[in-house]
């Protein structure tokens, strides 16, 4: 898998690169600030671009501005987005519309190799990756009419478990229940939520986005 790494930091962005490199991963090139990342994705074909929200020159939201090119101009690119601070809005700005081959993780994930490492992988696969803390914080925040409200508390537990991008066997490792439990659990949220007939990794990112718009 190819990575692109977008980080003002230079150690931190040496930093990643490494880790990544140690796992088996290509990083084909890394930048400093937005106008080099977009060069680099446009002249390498990576199928990962890692970004960090705030780049220069103005350290605001270069990062979601570039996140939101490369899905426009490169849509066989994966992105994850990388940010210092838990910015709900920004997370909801990048992952409302369609969640598929993108991420958001807060920079402390990445001093946990193995989350990192499987973060990329499913970004570059076409999956979805949101921040267990954002999760935590959007779970707090239901509305009145909220679609979520058929599912049972462990539905919800398991939705939310996809939304941060597990698997049914990362699922069923973290509430240390069968695998089997986990699918039966998935199957009744695809038809509490009224999903239409679909593979199972589109009804999951169907699930996921159902889960931030509520």
């Amino acid at each position: 898998m190819r990575i692109v790494i977008a980080e003002d930091s230079v150690l931190l962005r040496e930093g990643i690169a490494r880790l990544l490199a140690d796992a088996g991963l290509e990083v084909v090139g890394q930048a400093g600030d937005a106008v080099e990342l977009m060069r680099m994705v446009a002249l390498r074909g990576p199928q990962v671009a890692l970004v960090d929200v705030r780049m220069p020159p103005t350290h605001t939201d270069e990062g979601l501005r570039a996140a939101r090119a490369i899905r426009q101009g490169h849509p066989g690119c994966g992105v994850l987005v990388l940010s210092q601070y838990l910015e709900e809005g920004y997370a909801m700005d990048l992952l409302g519309e369609d969640a598929r081959g993108l991420g958001y993780l807060l920079k402390d994930r990445v001093m946990d190799v193995d989350r990192l490492v499987d973060a990329v992988r499913r970004v570059g696969e076409g999956g979805s990756v949101l921040d267990p803390e954002v999760v935590s914080r959007l779970v707090g925040r239901r509305r009145r009419d909220d679609p979520l409200d058929a599912l049972t508390p462990r539905e919800r537990e398991v939705l939310g478990l996809m939304a941060e991008g597990r698997s049914n066997r990362g699922i069923a490792e973290h509430l240390v229940v069968t695998e089997r439990a986990v699918e039966k659990h998935v199957t009744g949220i695809f038809g509490k939520l009224r999903l239409p007939a679909a593979p199972e990794d589109h009804r999951r990112v169907l699930a996921v986005l159902t889960f931030l718009r509520a």
